[in-house]
């Protein structure tokens, strides 16, 4: 990466941007509620401008990268998802070139798509996944949409995507799981993740155990405050079932995550015996900007 390079993770509700000095390091970094959705149309000039401006008039030299939902095709210009299997040289090469004004380009890299029996996309963790450096290998990316990714010969060959985080809200706020659910006490979150992971290895699925978190406290066997980590551990664990269906054992299992999400996946991989490494998303997508912008220089 012979030049700087100012990098946006923009995604639908959130924006964070580095600049990254020519050895690699991170100079300075910021986080703005400036998503996506709330840039109007033509807007995205002066929304970078107010995220990163400040980056760009101390390092004029720097090359742009954006990577996330800005390359929706409710975003800046739709960057066309890559079809996996995909290579860092091949999604480096797919990036979408913007004028931001003045002789300055942005270069905003496209989002992959995998198809094998069902489509699936995504947008921003292909970066992430990159940073990772793996040639062979299984990646985890926790969320409201869950990623977890194959990788054989440094290319990415296909992925998965899990709505645990969303299925989570709406169970515990908006089903009737969520009547008799409080909030968790001295000893809750460790009973309901015991309990959760219990129910996401018996037989009988997802449906049928997550009945179980009203019938276990109507029969007075579990605390109403132990029914959201009930519920968390137990759709962590059917994803990591769904994984293992899916990829078979994976040896180790690459986690990018990091606060409550790297602590509740931790805490199922070791109930279901998956040993795992973590990266923090900062770590991977920073490594994952330095691949890919050197691929945008070759």
């Amino acid at each position: 990466m012979p030049r700087p390079v100012i990098a946006l993770d923009w995604g639908t509700t959130r924006a964070r941007a580095f600049l990254i000095g020519e050895d690699g390091a991170v100079l300075d970094r910021k986080i703005a509620d400036q998503g996506i959705q709330s840039v109007p149309s033509g807007g995205f000039p002066a929304a970078f401008e107010a995220i990163a401006g400040d980056f760009r008039r101390a390092r004029p030299d720097a090359a742009i990268v954006l990577a996330g939902m800005v390359g929706s095709r409710n975003g800046w210009v739709e960057a066309p998802y890559v079809a996996c299997p995909a290579s860092v040289e091949q999604i480096a090469s797919a990036g979408i070139t913007v004028a931001l004004g003045e002789g300055t380009t942005v270069t905003i890299l496209p989002g992959l798509s995998s198809d094998e029996g069902a489509f699936d996309v995504m947008r921003g963790e292909e970066t992430l996944i990159v940073g990772l450096g793996l040639d062979d290998g299984i990646a985890c990316l926790p969320g409201t949409h869950s990623k977890w990714a194959r990788l054989e010969g440094g290319r990415i060959t296909g992925f998965a995507s899990f709505m645990t985080g969303e299925i989570y809200g709406l169970l515990r706020q908006h089903s009737i799981l969520a009547r008799l659910a409080e909030e968790p006490g001295e000893g809750d979150a460790t009973e309901g993740a015991r309990r959760g992971f219990a129910g996401a290895a018996r037989p009988g699925g997802l449906l049928s155990a997550a009945f179980a978190a009203r019938t276990e406290v109507l029969a007075g066997r579990m605390s109403g405050g132990a029914v959201g980590p009930y519920l968390s551990a137990l759709l962590v664990g059917q994803e990591i079932a769904g994984a293992r269906a899916l990829y078979g054992e994976p040896g180790t299992v690459h986690l990018v995550a990091d606060g409550a999400l790297a602590e509740s996946y931790g805490q199922a991989f070791d109930a279901t015996g998956l040993s795992y490494t973590l990266t923090t998303p900062e770590a991977a997508f920073i490594a994952g900007i330095k691949r890919l912008a050197g691929g945008l220089a070759a």
